[in-house]
């Protein structure tokens, strides 16, 4: 299976933003991609709620939906949609993630669980619980007969989400991010390996990368790894682009033959 992991610079316009992801999802599959994954908030980066409710319109969220859609269904691709903002309420939204099969329709959505609610520095801090409602829901799907376990960004840090996928049938374990850059620079990639070591899967994980139009800055260098934790492709900077690995599924299983660990559940006080 050929897989790509999409790099965005997602700005404040949706518009923009779906034609952009377009543009790089067909040029993925274009080089034989069957499954491509865009990263988290593909199709709007908005710092301010007021400016970001203003767009989550029901026709944009039709608009956006029908878009990718399209898009799965003419490449003949299963695509997964890191994570669009949807109204949920008044002044609330989720995080959301959409994967859509080759006919076009939406086979599987996930609701990000671990929201980011941190402080980063003096300067940068994130409530994303003021805006997003928190998922409660652990969502495996399956894309050409492997499992794929749906997570965002901030659910990178919790490695029981990842175990919980491996013991139920995930072989792809999908992280599309929107990381700041001082957290990536520091844990990035260490903990895309830990997840795909730990529970001996392939992890792909398309990234938002550079100086977004509503001033925040994201760490870019989307990742695909390996079930041993080998680096199989990446971005080395922040420019929008693709990544492309081949992959067989097999080593999933060869991996976890030899280190057994993600299927390991001791009791201990």
């Amino acid at each position: 299976m050929r897989i790509a992991a999409i790099q965005m610079r997602s700005g404040i316009d949706i518009a923009a933003n779906l034609e952009a992801a377009k543009a790089l999802i067909t040029r993925a599959a274009a080089q034989g991609a069957s499954f491509v994954a865009t990263p988290e908030m593909t199709h709007i980066l908005q710092r301010s709620p007021k400016r970001l409710f203003a767009q989550l319109t029901p026709a944009a969220q039709a608009k956006s939906e029908a878009h990718f859609a399209r898009l799965a269904k003419d490449l003949n691709i299963d695509l997964l949609i890191g994570s669009l903002a949807v109204q949920t309420g008044e002044g609330r939204a989720a995080n959301r993630s959409y994967l859509f099969g080759k006919s076009g329709a939406i086979t599987a959505q996930y609701d990000k669980i671990h929201l980011f609610d941190v402080n980063v520095s003096r300067k940068e801090t994130w409530r994303e619980s003021h805006v997003y409602d928190r998922g409660e829901r652990a969502v495996l799907a399956e894309i050409d007969g492997a499992g794929l376990g749906l997570s965002i960004c901030y659910d990178l840090r919790f490695g029981a989400l990842y175990r919980h996928y491996a013991q139920n049938g995930a072989q792809i374990l999908a992280v599309p991010a929107a990381f700041t850059v001082p957290t990536g620079q520091a844990h990035w990639e260490t903990l895309l390996r830990a997840r795909a070591i730990e529970t001996g899967s392939f992890v792909i994980a398309p990234a938002q990368g550079g100086t977004h139009e509503d001033g925040r800055t994201t760490w870019g260098r989307s990742m695909i790894i390996d079930p041993w934790g080998e680096i199989a492709a990446q971005s080395h900077d922040d420019e929008p682009g693709i990544i492309l690995a081949d992959i067989d599924i097999q080593a999933v299983a060869d991996a976890r033959q030899k280190i057994s660990a993600w299927n390991h559940n001791p009791t201990f006080t």
